[in-house]
């Protein structure tokens, strides 16, 4: 009985000692999403419209960051941020904030592609592809010279 006794308490003892891990396990990666408000499908030439972002993430982690960029496959046109600067294609840009604007203004009567990836700090990655019709109703009077636009 004493042998039975003892056995449970090391047995115990053991479980307790082997199961225990003195390591804070802190989650760092959490899955995020990204949400638009819907666009126009056409767009006139000088025209620019804004496309609103929503950041969508499961949990917070303090340090993590966000970026994006964006590159241009069809048409021509240009993006700023919400400072109205320029933006570069292909260039990396960090967000400051869960919700951001960029506006992108067409400079082509053609179809135009601009594709926009959004990743954060731990390699995850969104993809959002926006295309535009060319509207030709324009807004003012240009001329057209090897798809460069001057103003009259």
């Amino acid at each position: 009985m004493k042998k039975t006794i003892i056995m449970s308490i090391v047995a115990a003892m053991l479980v307790l000692f082997t199961g225990c891990n003195d390591k804070l396990d802190v989650q760092q990666v959490y899955e995020f999403s990204v949400s638009t408000l819907p666009l126009q499908k056409k767009i006139k030439v000088c025209e620019t419209v804004e496309i609103r972002f929503k950041l969508i993430r499961t949990d917070k982690y303090e340090d993590a960051k966000y970026y994006f960029n964006f590159f241009q496959p069809e048409g021509k046109g240009y993006i700023q941020n919400e400072n109205r600067a320029i933006l570069i294609p292909n260039d990396t840009y960090e967000l400051t904030g869960e919700t951001f604007s960029l506006y992108y203004t067409s400079y082509c009567l053609d179809r135009q592609t601009i594709e926009i990836a959004i990743r954060d700090n731990f390699n995850q990655e969104h993809k959002l592809t926006f295309n535009f019709e060319n509207d030709k109703g324009n807004a003012f009077p240009l001329l057209i010279k090897d798809e460069n636009l001057v103003k009259p």
